[in-house]
């Protein structure tokens, strides 16, 4: 049973989760044989489950890649769809191509987590219903991402796939859209900063970029 008290987090807490959240990393270079405790891994599938979704709907699925023979089949659909990243490029193909975008082959746990089959949820949803789910969704992977980076152990969210394809190898269910890849594990160091910025592929935009006000009307 949570407490009155529970609720209310001290500055150093408060400070702790800010910290987190900065030092959050979408990580692609892992320690080759690195190992992720059973019960590390319960506790932050328990905190991506925790995550919000509208109307309750709770559309995420995680799953599992434990075969190696597995984890190469998937490495041959990431590969073919960063040829065809690169292809779409132009004049960035070359530049692209040396970029890590993956540590599938090298991450202690791979997890494929997918949009559930539509369980027809109508509160919240009725007016954006795949847009709503994809969100809720998201919230889980957040969750999990930075109960990892509490761990101390590095996330990487690989997208570079054809869904249906990936479906189709990994036997989801019909209805269900795979949306990430996410590569787990230890690593020998967290990036200072995000690696697409510290290699100069693009930089991250200010707050101030992204807020607005709302729009000023005369009074009639």
């Amino acid at each position: 049973m949570i407490t009155s008290a529970q609720h209310q987090f001290s500055a150093a807490e408060r400070d702790t989760i800010y910290a987190n959240i900065a030092l959050r990393r979408d990580i692609r270079h892992f320690q080759p044989g690195g190992q992720v405790e059973e019960a590390q891994l319960q506790r932050m599938l328990a905190a991506a489950h925790q995550a919000p979704s509208v109307g309750l709907m709770q559309p995420w699925r995680f799953m599992r890649v434990r075969h190696a023979q597995t984890r190469q089949q998937i490495q041959a659909l990431v590969e073919a769809e960063r040829q065809r990243t690169a292809a779409a490029l132009d004049e960035r193909a070359a530049e692209f191509l040396r970029l890590k975008v993956e540590g599938i082959g090298d991450c202690a746990e791979l997890l494929l987590v997918s949009l559930a089959p539509d369980d027809g949820t109508v509160f919240g949803r009725r007016s954006m219903p795949r847009e709503m789910a994809l969100c809720s969704a998201a919230c889980a992977v957040q969750n999990l991402w930075l109960a990892a980076r509490a761990e101390n152990l590095g996330l990487g969210w690989v997208s570079m796939f054809e869904p249906l394809a990936l479906a189709e190898l990994m036997k989801l269910p019909a209805g269900s859209l795979p949306l990430g890849l996410l590569c787990l594990g230890p690593v020998a160091t967290f990036y200072e900063r995000p690696m697409l910025e510290a290699l100069g592929w693009r930089q991250t935009r200010p707050l101030a970029d992204m807020l607005m006000d709302e729009p000023l009307f005369e009074l009639s």
